[in-house]
């Protein structure tokens, strides 16, 4: 037997579908501020201390979908219909000896939909964007308290390469940065 209502199906989008859609387009920036806003206000390990101002996301975001469109970034969206649910994304090393290489930098998941594998689902399909590109070896840190994160990144091949202990600062706690890695040249 069947309820009535179907579960919302998550859908993750690349830049590209986000861009050919304008009505996500149009609410992206917005949304995305809403759900780091939410995130960082709720002590998330996503770089910030206080809630990013709705310019600050703009702003990343016009420079992540730059790097996107110069083939030195990958976004990626999630959603559940038509609400964002997750973002994420990875950027290429500037410097010259270190362009194979690329930083997986924000993975974040709006607090209403954990649980539902939109964190896995984004960080799947940027590995795999990564991979597409070329990115021979996939980093990224994390703060050591965010055991969700870390254990989700081990699940999907990432490990430990170091540590820095008490590194980050907030207020007057201090956590550990974890630093991880993929390296992709190893499954080819």
């Amino acid at each position: 037997m069947t309820s009535g209502a179907s579960p919302e199906r998550l859908a993750v989008l690349d830049a590209m579908a986000l861009t050919s859609d304008p009505g996500l387009e149009a609410a992206f920036p917005e949304s995305a501020h809403r759900i780091l806003a939410d995130l960082v206000s709720g002590g998330a390990a996503l770089g910030w201390v206080e809630p990013p101002s709705r310019d600050e996301v703009e702003e990343l975001l016009r420079h992540v979908l730059s790097a996107v469109r110069a083939g030195d970034a990958a976004l990626r969206t999630a959603y559940l219909g038509r609400r964002l649910v997750g973002l994420g994304y990875w950027q290429r090393y500037a410097r010259p000896t270190h362009r194979p290489h690329a930083d997986l930098e924000k993975i974040a998941v709006d607090a209403a939909a954990h649980g539902r594998g939109v964190g896995r689902a984004l960080t799947a399909a940027l590995v795999a964007d990564a991979r597409e590109a070329d990115i021979e070896v996939l980093t990224l840190d994390a703060r050591g308290d965010n055991t969700h994160a870390l254990h989700l990144y081990r699940t999907l091949g990432f490990t430990e390469y170091g540590r820095l202990p008490d590194f980050v600062a907030v207020g007057e706690s201090r956590y550990d940065k974890v630093f991880c890695v993929l390296d992709l040249r190893r499954e080819g």
